[in-house]
């Protein structure tokens, strides 16, 4: 029996902000702000007409992130151990049967990564299903299905961190963006922060393309 396709209430977006930021002097990502407005406010934004619910992973400022009127919660483990501590903690908490993860750096998702990423599981019947820019895989744009906390669980218990490594355990699908890769812009570090502010955001906002070379600093 092929898999049914996960409908829009059944899926929780996960915003995955419980990073330490360490080339950004410890700051906290999600709240820095660009163009006006911190970067988590950005995919919130893109990301809430797409899920039935909202959730922010955050180890930080726990109250400033849930002025946003969305729940916020940190690891289950301590010592900021990697996106996949968050994935876990967002598995344990929310009520949906499915999660849409990606992080809190990348200021303009696709606006129909839930639905593409959903229409991927469904063609290829696989567990989850994670965005490519047809370069590479990004591994924190996701679909996972809540039924996986086990095995995530216990891929972290044996001191594995690689998001890469424990999507592999499963039967992946991609669903291909190759079209658009600047949906995957992100943010690294400040000068990565001032560089797509001043070369890129106001073409990608109407739509444009844009290619930018972000140190590694």
């Amino acid at each position: 029996m092929q898999r049914m396709r996960p409908e829009r209430a059944s899926i929780t977006g996960v915003i995955l902000a419980g990073g330490q930021a360490r080339r950004m002097g410890g700051r906290d990502k999600g709240l820095l702000p660009f163009v006006g407005r911190p970067l988590v406010e950005w995919v919130i934004e893109s990301l809430r007409s797409q899920v039935g619910d909202l959730l922010i992973s955050a180890n930080r400022h726990p109250d400033i992130y849930a002025a946003y009127g969305v729940p916020v919660v940190p690891d289950l483990a301590t010592g900021f151990q990697g996106p996949l501590a968050g994935v876990l903690s967002a598995m344990n908490s929310v009520r949906t049967d499915w999660i849409l993860t990606l992080p809190c750096d990348g200021p303009r998702p696709p606006s129909d990564l839930c639905e593409r990423l959903a229409d991927a599981l469904v063609k290829a019947d696989a567990e989850l299903a994670v965005a490519t820019d047809g370069n590479r895989t990004q591994p924190l744009y996701a679909l996972l299905p809540v039924a996986l906390i086990d095995s995530l669980r216990g891929f972290l218990a044996g001191g594995e961190r690689r998001v890469e490594s424990w999507q592999a355990r499963h039967r992946v699908a991609l669903a291909d963006f190759s079209g658009r890769p600047d949906c995957f812009v992100n943010i690294n570090t400040l000068a990565d922060l001032r560089e797509l502010e001043r070369v890129g955001m106001d073409r990608m906002t109407q739509g444009q393309s844009v290619t930018i070379k972000f140190g590694q600093d």
